[in-house]
């Protein structure tokens, strides 16, 4: 079985540890995902780090967008969910167990982060 590539979107500022837990699940042996770490590790200039995000959807499968608290106002996951938009790369949004946080607007459809769920949507 290929492993889909995932782009993982979220809030950079305030949700780091959402992130790594996902690339932590891609590394299962049953995981039918791998997450290449393609977070910025510097600040980039604005036109510079869209481009770099751009070329990075479009080799993916899937982008996820993981949320917390704050995602749905973090301007960088918006413009990375319209280049998945603008670019035919499907999206939907993870949000952990016993939370309510408010979705991306145009993100896809929110699941409950589950190892089934993530299974069932990456199989």
């Amino acid at each position: 079985m290929t492993k889909k590539r995932v782009f993982c979107s979220f809030d950079f500022d305030n949700d780091k540890n959402l992130k790594d837990l996902l690339i932590g699940q891609s590394k299962n042996l049953d995981s039918p995902f791998e997450v290449s770490d393609w977070s910025m590790k510097e600040a980039a200039p604005e036109p510079s780090w869209e481009e770099e995000a751009e070329k990075r959807i479009k080799r993916s499968d899937v982008v996820i967008i993981v949320l917390g608290s704050k995602t749905y106002r973090a301007s960088g996951v918006k413009k990375e969910v319209k280049m998945a938009r603008d670019n035919g790369v499907r999206t939907f949004q993870l949000k952990p167990q016993a939370t309510n946080p408010t979705p991306v607007a145009n993100g896809g459809k929110v699941y409950n982060w589950t190892w089934e769920n993530l299974k069932k949507q990456l199989s």
